[in-house]
């Protein structure tokens, strides 16, 4: 087991100081907020992941749309000139 760089006996010696700092009684309070203060943090980081990906999808969806609107005013334009060549000139 290793989190953050931090084995098994690193651990134990880091919880066993803690325990001595704080007491037996503050322990759990104290694991309790460091908890919730992961889960929040955890969950911001889903947040900015998923609007990372609706703003990406955004973008590629304006390129697309600006891709296929500049590929018909060329064929547009192909029309017209070929109009012009094939109609007879006054």
């Amino acid at each position: 087991m290793n989190i953050f760089g931090i084995g098994l006996p690193e651990m134990g010696v880091i919880l066993v100081i803690a325990l001595l700092i704080f007491g037996p009684k503050k322990l759990p309070e104290i694991g309790r907020s460091l908890g919730k203060a992961l889960k929040g943090l955890q969950q911001a980081s889903t947040d900015f992941q998923e609007e990372f990906k609706k703003e990406a999808q955004q973008i590629e969806e304006t390129v697309n749309m600006k891709a296929q609107l500049e590929s018909s005013e060329t064929e547009k334009v192909k029309q017209k000139e070929e109009i012009k060549t094939n109609s007879p000139e006054s």
